[in-house]
Order: C-alpha cells, then sequence, then structure tokens
C-alpha cells in the first residue's frame, strides 16, 4: 500500500497546541513509524506551515490532493483530522465525498478515524464540527482583542501608513518617518498653495524622482519586493488622492475600515464610516486639522 503523509501547523494552534508533539517534524515522525510499522510505503510527505485549517488554498494540501486524484497513493495519514482540515465542508468533499470515488482511505491517528472501518462516519462528522467550531470560537476571540486595541488607539495593522513606521519600543505605536513624511507636507502644499490636482502632483514627484510608496517601502525593507518596471515604482493620481483624503496625517487613529466577511474568508468588505474607530492624539500628526 502506498500512502501520502499530511502536515500542517499554524498559528491558530498556538494558543492551547504549545507541545513539542505539536511541532512538524514530531508529527512527521510519528506518521513515518505509523506507516512503517504496517508496512506502508511513503510515496509523499506534504506539509503546510502557518496555514489555517480553514483555507482551502493550501499549496502542499492542494498538491496532495491533485495526486489522490491520480491515484498516485491508497491512504492519506494525518495527525489528526483537524491537520487536514477545520472546515466541515472539506471534510464533507474530500473525506466523504472525493476520496471513496478516487479509492483513498483516510487515517487519523490520534482521533482513531479510518474510513476502512465501518460506522466511524459519524464520529469523523462530529469531529469535523468540534473542529470547527474551535476555529469560529478562536475568530471570535481574535476578533474582540482587535476591537479592543482598536478603541484604545493601538495601531494593529501590518504595514503603516505612507509617511510613518512603527515605533520599535512599541509596535502598536506609529512613529513620523522624516523622509516620507516630508513629500506628504509638500503633496498637502502644492494641492493648497498651488490648486494643483492629483494627477499634476503625481507627475511632479515622478519628475524628481521620488519613488512611489510601494517603492520606497521596499527599498527601506519594509514592503513586498521591489514592484517592477510596469508603473509599479511611479505615482498615480490614485496614491496622491488618498493621501490627501487620510485623516490619520492629522494624528487621529482610524481603523476599521473593512473587515473579513467571514472567519472562513480572507475577502474584505468595507464598513460604513460610522463603525469605524476614531482616536484622536494617539500619533504625531504630519498635516494640520486646518490644511487637512
Amino acid at each position: 500500500m502506498r500512502c501520502a503523509i499530511y502536515v500542517r501547523l499554524s498559528r491558530e494552534d498556538e494558543d492551547r497546541q504549545q507541545l513539542e508533539s505539536e511541532s512538524v517534524q514530531n508529527q512527521k515522525a510519528l506518521l513515518l513509524s505509523y506507516a512503517a510499522e504496517r508496512g506502508w510505503e511513503v510515496c509523499g510527505v506534504y506539509c503546510d506551515e502557518d496555514y489555517s485549517g480553514a483555507d482551502g488554498l493550501r499549496p502542499a494540501f492542494n498538491r496532495m490532493l491533485r495526486a489522490a486524484e491520480k491515484r498516485e497513493f491508497q491512504i492519506i495519514l494525518c495527525k489528526s483530522q483537524s491537520r487536514f482540515t477545520r472546515d466541515m465542508e472539506l471534510v464533507e468533499r474530500y473525506i466523504h465525498g472525493w476520496f471513496p470515488i478516487w479509492g483513498i482511505r483516510f487515517i487519523a491517528v490520534a482521533d482513531n478515524a479510518d474510513t476502512e472501518v465501518r460506522g466511524n462516519k459519524k464520529a469523523r462528522q462530529i469531529n469535523g464540527l468540534v473542529n470547527e467550531w474551535y476555529l469560529e470560537d478562536l475568530s471570535e476571540n481574535v476578533r474582540m482583542v482587535l476591537d479592543l486595541k482598536r478603541r484604545k488607539g493601538q495601531y494593529i495593522g501590518g504595514s503603516p501608513l505612507y509617511g510613518y513606521r512603527k515605533d520599535p519600543a512599541d509596535r502598536n505605536r506609529l512613529m513620523i518617518d522624516p523622509e516620507a513624511a516630508a513629500v506628504v507636507r509638500r503633496i498637502f502644499q502644492w494641492a493648497l498653495e498651488e490648486g494643483c490636482g492629483g494627477q499634476r502632483i503625481a507627475g511632479r514627484l515622478n519628475e524628481q524622482g521620488i519613488p512611489s510608496p510601494a517603492r520606497y517601502k521596499a527599498e527601506q525593507g519594509r514592503g513586498r519586493k521591489y514592484p517592477g518596471e510596469k508603473g509599479g515604482g511611479l505615482w498615480n493620481k490614485t496614491a496622491v488622492l488618498r493621501i490627501l483624503r487620510n485623516e490619520m496625517y492629522t494624528g487621529v487613529m482610524v481603523q476599521g475600515r473593512r473587515k473579513k466577511a467571514s472567519y472562513k474568508s480572507k475577502a474584505l468588505v468595507s464598513v460604513p464610516e460610522g463603525q469605524w474607530y476614531r482616536v484622536e492624539g494617539t500619533h504625531e500628526a504630519i498635516v494640520d486639522r486646518e490644511a487637512f
């Protein structure tokens, strides 16, 4: 019998799964030993790190599913069903749907889950529901903590707003980035004193060789890799207007403009302005209120 081993570990498990047994290395060791004791040939070890169990776009997970569809092995071996997925929809789609069609036997060692055992299906479904409830509760708890930080005016975003950087002593606080802040002040000055529009300001910035926010952050090592030569390093009207309309440049922390549509989805939806979190005086202003 040929089997595939799947292991996964993500940040969602850190609070309750600090045990060494949950490490990727120990999951692999357990499953390799389990397969060896039964004389199964391990034809692939698939590993996803820092991916949620509800994420259906995990790269190793999907490579394994494509191999399963091609009948490259007969068994998928996991430490627990939650390592395979925490999404009940994926449990039904694959473990109870496609796997029987593809001739795949699914085994979760710690759960005693084995699709070859008659009467085991209800236990797997209950396990799937418990795993999904855990993920939903965890998501709600994380949201409550983040909302509390937003109410306190603590910055919880990833890459900070152009013109600012994170305070090394407090990652939830913004401090001015002098070089970028000077560009922001110049943009407001051109708009106020000369009546320049967004397109004209973008042209001036490009003529002066000033890198766009994305390129600047990449050059500072604080953003993604350089956007490339197809206009990624140039200013445009949208980037300029985004700066001119952002109240955070007055020292007001504005967060919660968008939120996830669901704990299962990465899609973001807009939040009505009345529900945004606004806290004044959380960081030094780059422009005053009157100029804004």
